[in-house]
């Protein structure tokens, strides 16, 4: 990762970075941590913390290295939108592995809104909290047709989740705000300031001093070493490791080529729509998915300071495939969709066409999109002591923290990955691996049904 831009751009969330963005624990780097986690971002974090706290007595010493400040990558630069997927890839997902497969999914992803509220509370976490739901807008109507097929089929398998589901077919347009909605559906969802969830919780695990944090230090090379376990090398030195965890998401292949094909670096776009102080502009009190007559996608959320964060519009820049596939300079934006939102508020939500809204500030980053659309989560094939938390398709805020709490299990007990409650088609396998091998750059699933920073974030 050592060829990563040394100025990216800077996200609304990082405006005011965290006293621990470019920590290093000691000065000197490790020469032995029982545990090395790749990766400071909400994967890695999560895990360390899982890792100290389910299993204090019996975990040694973590070192956690990253290539650049702490969440400095797709973590401090998403939509703030932990929301769960019910009309993305679930319906795929059935159709590939049964109802059961699909359920488990969607139940995991449930799990987050409530199992982040308790910890947030827990840890008094400040980071802008809010339960709040979620609307899914379509203003095609046959996307709205299809939508709502995907409605009565998932009513139809009985799944219990469904029950905080409403979906609307009239009157859509009043329900939801936005201008020539056709239809659209709510359920629960929460909204968060995601850099300063991720911080504060590694500012708790830093201060109870068994985690060594050690920024601007890129691993470069993880090799077996003579005397057993693993050596991971970086521009500082070379630390010893018991076992490795790679939760460095978009960039993985650098020390785990076979996931090369798998796991796709692909850049997005996101920004900040604010209205002038003393303004007034209506209120807005439900995160959203909006989905224009043309099928262009943008994620939003309002904000209580009366900003609005949205992004997406994937649809519009996927033609421009050298600026976005493959692409990990988060320092320049995608020339094409770099202006889409000015505007955006006035010309998408009923009484709003009179505002001074306008973006104030716009940013990119670097998701890692699966070939099957799936996280890549457990011990990585073939490699003893190599554990993997990455893939997670622009959609890790439902997805990572019940996910690191399984793999925290599988590091420390040996557990299977059977045996950690975790959805059976994360699971990273030879067979997946080598699917992804095997397959054209085109078969995958990238950019499929989600878009950028948080269809689903």
């Amino acid at each position: 990762m050592s060829n990563l831009p040394p100025h990216p751009s800077v996200s609304f969330w990082q405006a005011n970075p965290h006293d621990l963005h470019n920590h290093r624990s000691t000065e000197h780097l490790p020469t032995h941590s029982d545990i090395v986690i790749i990766g400071a971002g909400y994967a890695g974090v999560s895990t360390a913390y899982h890792l100290l706290t389910d299993f204090t007595e019996r975990v040694g010493s973590i070192t956690i290295l990253e290539a650049r400040g702490a969440c400095s990558g797709a973590t401090g630069r998403n939509g703030g939108h932990l929301r769960p997927d019910l009309y993305g890839h679930i319906p795929t997902y059935i159709e590939r592995a049964g109802a059961e497969a699909g359920a488990e999914i969607a139940e995991f992803e449930i799990a987050h809104v409530h199992a982040i509220k308790q910890l947030i509370e827990r840890e008094q976490i400040d980071c802008d909290f809010m339960l709040t739901r979620t609307m899914d807008v379509w203003c095609n109507a046959e996307a709205a047709e299809k939508a709502r097929r995907v409605y009565e089929r998932m009513k139809e398998h009985g799944f219990g989740y469904m029950d905080d589901v409403i979906f609307y077919s009239e009157n859509a347009e009043r329900i939801c705000g936005v201008k020539g909605a056709v239809a659209c559906a709510s359920y629960t969802a929460a909204t968060m300031w995601p850099y300063k969830f991720v911080m504060q919780l590694l500012a708790k695990i830093v201060a109870a001093g068994k985690v060594n944090l050690q920024t601007y230090t890129p691993a470069l090379s993880v090799t077996a070493a003579p005397e057993g376990g693993w050596n991971v090398t970086t521009p500082r030195g070379t630390i010893h490791a018991d076992k490795v965890i790679h939760a460095s998401n978009a960039y993985v292949a650098t020390l785990l080529p076979e996931y090369k094909r798998n796991i796709i670096p692909c850049k997005g776009l996101c920004c900040r729509i604010a209205v002038p102080e003393g303004s007034d502009a209506p209120l807005l009190t439900n995160s959203y998915i909006n989905r224009t007559e043309d099928n262009v996608l943008s994620y939003l959320i309002p904000r209580a300071d009366g900003g609005i964060i949205v992004g997406g519009a994937s649809a519009v820049f996927k033609p421009f495939r050298e600026q976005w596939y493959n692409n990990v300079d988060d320092s320049v934006l995608v020339e094409e969709v770099k202006d889409y939102y000015d505007g955006y508020m006035q010309r998408t939500y009923r009484g709003w066409e009179h505002t001074d809204a306008k973006v104030d500030k716009v940013w990119t980053g670097v998701m890692g999109y699966s070939y099957d659309s799936n996280p890549h989560v457990g011990a990585v094939p073939g490699k003893q002591g190599h554990f993997i938390l990455a893939g997670l398709n622009g959609h890790g805020m439902p997805v990572i923290w019940l996910a690191a709490k399984g793999l925290a299990k599988m590091v420390v007990e040996g557990a299977e990955f059977e045996q950690t409650g975790m959805p059976r088609l994360f699971k990273t396998t030879r067979e997946r691996i080598e699917r992804a091998q095997a397959g054209s750059e085109e078969g995958g699933d990238i950019l499929g049904t989600g878009s950028f920073f948080a269809t689903k974030q």
